[in-house]
């Protein structure tokens, strides 16, 4: 298990529909240590594998007051009441918006092992796990603000330093996957 590099806001991986995850096996069990290692280490409220280059239904979750794990195909269902709170993302680094939510959710998925759990949270915590579905679904915090403040953002991001930053290299494996989409 490692720190891996996290993609920054411009790389296309970020964008794309990540495939649900159907074989549950130690590469499974070494992203999710992968996933938690590099968003604590980051730190950060959780990290979805796109975020790591991996297309894979599959995120962590931290909500700072001892609420950690991760979740694998998730589904959310949301309360009708609202939170408008700032947000940020590893992979948008300094780049923090008010963004509008459920204020609760319950998120349904499996565990690195396959079976069933149900995750409950309100403020933060539904917070980061919408933030993250999301990003299983190539949708960004920035997709969620109004045109104005997107204009806004999308200004301070092109005027960060690490915005352009070349994506780092990935590597192949010589060695056959086996039909894993790792």
């Amino acid at each position: 298990m490692s720190v891996q590099p996290i993609r920054l806001f411009g790389d296309p991986v970020l964008r794309s529909v990540a495939e649900p995850v159907t074989v549950f096996d130690k590469e499974l069990h070494n992203l999710v240590a992968d996933l938690m290692e590099t968003m604590t280490k980051a730190p950060g409220g959780g990290l979805a594998a796109p975020q790591i280059g991996v297309q894979l239904r599959v995120f962590t979750y931290d909500d700072g007051e001892g609420n950690r794990g991760h979740l694998i195909n998730p589904d959310l269902s949301l309360t009708q009441e609202e939170q408008e709170e700032f947000e940020g993302c590893l992979s948008f680094p300094d780049v923090f918006y008010a963004v509008k939510r459920a204020y609760g959710v319950v998120a349904r998925g499996q565990d690195m092992h396959g079976d069933a759990i149900e995750v409950k949270g309100t403020g933060y915590l539904a917070r980061a796990l919408q933030h993250e579905t999301d990003h299983l679904d190539g949708v960004l915090f920035i997709d969620r603000l109004d045109d104005e403040a997107r204009k806004l953002a999308m200004r301070e991001i092109r005027q960060s330093e690490w915005f352009g930053v070349e994506p780092p290299a990935i590597k192949v494996s010589p060695h056959p996957m086996l039909g894993n989409r790792f």
